[in-house]
């Protein structure tokens, strides 16, 4: 969808002045007014704000803190604030489709837990009775990707404020604006809502420098980051309790038991969402020979232009890949059709991926490029797929899909691999609540153990005794 960049410009001056200035007249943009919504001058002062802000918390109740998780969600799906983050959100980091970041940031709001995931565990016996309650951390420093960062922002802040913690959030620089954005329409409504300000605050100014601040200020208890191994890598080695949401290579094995129509359709379904972007999205497939062939077939038939020029293959990966083999940030969340043009092959937009295929060692087999381009290695069978899947994932431990009837394989697939998500016969975006029972995340915690981040994942559990009493039994 491309829309002209002052329109953009111009309506999000409009959006960002409104509610900094509280439907005031002729007041100056967020950062120029006194009341800033959760937006500071330095990193500093942001967690300062965040820290009286979640004492004030702390104090709350279990229905005041559900009543401003729903506050979130209001604001969200409001029809013209999620047209406009959805919008920005393309439009700044060039990542992505609108359409797209709509369902997303959709299933962000709707499927997030709020306070119902904090369950009280009980125990009682003739000592008395002892209650284990999930309990908040305190202030919660968040790292946000680019490839997600409202989806990111939406789902967090529900899930840190329903543990009863409040959110400093470091922004990717390339969605600045966005991030800012969401976090001023949050702020506005949850204070109209009676909530204490700043439940959710950033930086002016997004950058590694304010990462670190972060990442080192003594009233930070938790960092949570959501993005690239080395992100995650550095919040692990802050000696704070950390969650990461590193990176996967979400393989799919498909096997001469599976409906291979929709197979094909489910795996271009998934792959081509939001332009490959996310982390659960297919990446590459490893198909039995026996049905390989059919395979390649009906993906066509479901928007995808094969490749077969081994020389062309080759001028795809170089066009697309850095000098480390790393996918190039210039085509990271683009279209099948916008990188196919690059190369001088002209399509219509009904073409949503690129296939082609290749041997288990190719270069778009094994990393990780988060743009529609799926590679697919014939197989002689389904365990030689799964063995291939195991090695490509590289021990992420993130996601896999399987399309297949065979119970017994589809077993030996999801032991092997271990991965947080294991999706069977559908496409990856069932993994997170679309089209697929269970919660929507996108902190998928791989590298730390969470797995599926939610409410509780942001909480520790504390024991309260009474010792030889209340026990009725």
């Amino acid at each position: 969808m491309e829309i002209d960049e002052s329109v953009i410009e111009r309506l999000v001056r409009q959006a960002v002045k409104e509610v900094a200035c509280d439907n005031k007249i002729d007041c100056e943009p967020v950062k120029k007014v006194e009341k800033n919504y959760g937006i500071y001058k330095t990193m500093e002062e942001a967690v300062e704000a965040s820290a009286v802000a979640q004492k004030k918390l702390l104090f709350s109740t279990m229905a005041q803190r559900q009543a401003y998780v729903d506050v979130i969600r209001k604001t969200v799906l409001k029809k013209e604030n999620m047209e406009m983050i959805s919008l920005l959100s393309v439009e700044e980091t060039g990542i992505g489709k609108y359409e797209h970041k709509i369902i997303k940031n959709t299933l962000a709001a709707n499927k997030t837990p709020g306070t119902e995931d904090l369950v009280t565990e009980a125990k009682t016996g003739d000592h008395g009775l002892t209650v284990i309650e999930y309990c908040p951390f305190g202030v919660i420093g968040a790292i946000t990707p680019t490839t997600n960062p409202t989806e990111t922002i939406i789902n967090n802040s529900i899930s840190m404020i329903a543990g009863g913690n409040t959110v400093v959030f470091s922004p990717h620089p390339r969605a600045t604006k966005v991030s800012h954005l969401l976090v001023s329409l949050l702020n506005k409504a949850l204070e109209e809502a009676g909530a204490p300000s700043d439940l959710i605050t950033t930086v002016e100014a997004p950058s590694i420098e304010n990462t670190n601040i972060l990442m080192e200020h003594p009233k930070v208890r938790m960092i949570v980051a959501t993005g690239g191994p080395s992100i995650v890598k550095k919040v692990m080695s802050t000696g704070k309790k950390a969650i990461g949401a590193g990176a996967g290579n979400p393989p799919v094995v498909v096997d001469e038991t599976a409906d291979v129509e929709k197979a094909a359709k489910d795996i271009i379904d998934g792959c081509s969402f939001d332009n490959n972007v996310p982390c659960i999205a297919e990446k590459e497939v490893f198909a039995v020979d026996q049905i390989c062939d059919y395979l390649i077939h009906c993906m066509k038939q479901n928007g995808a232009y094969e490749m077969k020029d081994p020389e062309m293959i080759a001028k795809l990966d170089a066009l697309v890949s850095n000098e480390k083999g790393k996918p190039k940030v210039s085509f990271v969340g683009k279209s099948a059709q916008y990188i196919l043009g690059q190369l001088g092959i002209n399509v219509d937009d009904s073409i949503r991926v690129i296939i082609m295929e290749v041997n288990k060692d190719h270069h778009l087999v094994v990393e990780e490029m988060m743009m529609p381009i799926l590679p697919i290695v014939r197989t002689e069978d389904v365990d030689q797929a799964i063995e291939y899947a195991y090695v490509a994932e590289h021990g992420n431990r993130h996601t896999a899909m399987m399309h297949s009837r065979n119970v017994e394989k589809l077993s030996k697939m999801a032991k092997l691999l271990e991965t947080t998500i294991f999706v069977k016969n559908a496409p990856s975006y069932a993994g997170i609540g679309a089209g697929g029972e269970g919660h929507t995340t996108f902190t998928i915690a791989g590298p730390t153990g969470e797995g599926l981040t939610s409410a509780r994942s942001f909480c520790r559990k504390r024991k309260c005794v009474m010792a030889d009493a209340l026990h009725i039994r």
